[in-house]
């Protein structure tokens, strides 16, 4: 099952987790999923049906440009991170 690593500042919602293991092949179904487990967390991950502002996502250690729809393997690490901007 694909590890999802829950940021920091999210972790109140999970009572501490810091990793959670389900069952999604995109990474809109790890959303719907941490949902289910995690009620709320998903307005805090997703907004307008994209990514929310100020958060990436990383699928095995390289950031995605495909947003909800990058897919997510049987054994993948996803980490929602800080966006990292620069100027």
């Amino acid at each position: 099952m694909p590890q999802v690593f829950i940021p920091t500042a999210l972790r109140g919602l999970t009572a501490g987790a810091q990793m959670i293991e389900l069952e999604a092949g995109t990474v809109r179904g790890v959303v719907i999923e941490l949902e289910r487990l995690v009620p709320g967390i998903a307005a805090r991950l997703v907004q307008n049906d994209a990514i929310a502002p100020g958060l990436a996502v990383s699928i095995d250690g390289a950031f995605t440009p495909c947003g909800l729809l990058a897919p997510v393997g049987p054994q993948s690490e996803v980490h929602f991170l800080p966006a990292i901007g620069g100027g």
